[in-house]
């Protein structure tokens, strides 16, 4: 059973998420350096991604595409409604904040959900966890393939960086492994299932060094400098507003679909909240350090907002 505490009590993922930005202020990666960790770092995602192939259970993939009338629009909102309202939020933010970060916005609003938190959340709130499990996996598949040639088509001239070379790079460092993964499956998901905690802590080392190494970037391209305190302001109450937007709008979109109350439930957090475990793997490879740290800047306060803001929200529709 799933923990009935809230995900931002329990998960050490804030801590290093905290703890990876921290460093890259105080000890930014320089040089050789900061090449040597990149290359680290995109050796990291690829062992993450060939666990993750070899963990998804080929059976959860297949029972996700057979229920299309619930996942057909979960889909449609997590990579079309959010990525539009991305370049809503982008142009709200564009003659405020520098423009990489406003393209941010963009790029978090063509992400998939989450995993972890979004089943945390429908535990909490009494949804169906089962249609949260299979959802989840589901949309992080796909947004393996949609995330990257959306962003592109979206982010315009800014996005230029994903091109024929990005698109090769996600093949031989996030798609090829999965696909090996999920060849050998059948050999390996019990003893995977017995090291649970060690590949939880692999996905957080991961996600940490791939932060650290973005956020290196955008300190020697003088990310402190360009921030007032007033713009990072403006960037947390941009960040909270589309939140709530998500939220309302998730929430709504179980109703006008006729949802029973649990699955709505799970329509609602498998579909405001995005993914921290693919922005910022996928902006290591897509994107050189000096770019790629302002890039994820607004992804990094949605998934702390997301993770405190939810919480009371699932204890709410759990006493309801």
């Amino acid at each position: 059973m799933l923990s009935r505490r809230p995900p931002f009590v329990t998960d050490p993922m804030i801590a290093v998420l905290v703890l990876a930005t921290a460093l890259a202020l105080l000890l930014p990666a320089t040089g050789e350096g900061r090449d040597v960790a990149r290359a680290v770092s995109n050796l990291g995602i690829f062992a993450l991604f060939l666990v993750n192939g070899m963990r998804i259970r080929r059976s959860e993939i297949a029972r996700g595409i057979a229920n299309w009338r619930f996942f057909a629009p979960l889909m449609l909102f997590v990579f079309g409604v959010m990525a539009l309202a991305g370049l809503g939020f982008a142009s709200l933010a564009g003659p405020i904040l520098p423009p990489l970060v406003a393209l941010g916005f963009v790029y978090l609003g063509c992400l998939p959900s989450t995993i972890q938190s979004a089943t945390s959340y429908t535990s909490l709130a009494d949804g169906n966890v089962a249609l949260a499990v299979v959802g989840a996996a589901l949309i992080n598949i796909a947004g393996v393939f949609v995330s990257a040639p959306l962003f592109a088509l979206l982010g315009g001239g800014g996005a230029g960086e994903v091109g024929g070379e990005a698109i090769l790079r996600i093949g031989l460092v996030l798609v090829l492994p999965f696909v090996i993964g999920q060849a050998v499956q059948d050999r390996v998901i019990e003893r995977l299932a017995a090291q649970r905690a060690r590949i939880v802590w692999l996905d957080r080392g991961v996600i940490g060094l791939a932060v650290y190494v973005a956020f290196s970037g955008a300190v020697a391209q003088g990310l402190i400098g360009m921030f007032a305190p007033a713009d990072w302001a403006v960037l947390a109450g941009l960040v909270l507003a589309w939140l709530g937007l998500a939220l309302a709008a998730a929430w709504g979109t179980g109703g006008l679909l006729g949802l029973p109350r649990r699955d709505r439930v799970t329509f609602l957090f498998a579909g405001s909240q995005k993914s921290v475990a693919i922005g910022a793997p996928l902006a290591a490879i897509l994107f050189p350090p000096d770019r790629a740290g302002f890039l994820i800047a607004p992804l990094l306060l949605y998934h702390l907002a997301q993770l405190v803001l939810a919480a009371p929200l699932a204890t709410r529709l759990a006493r309801d």
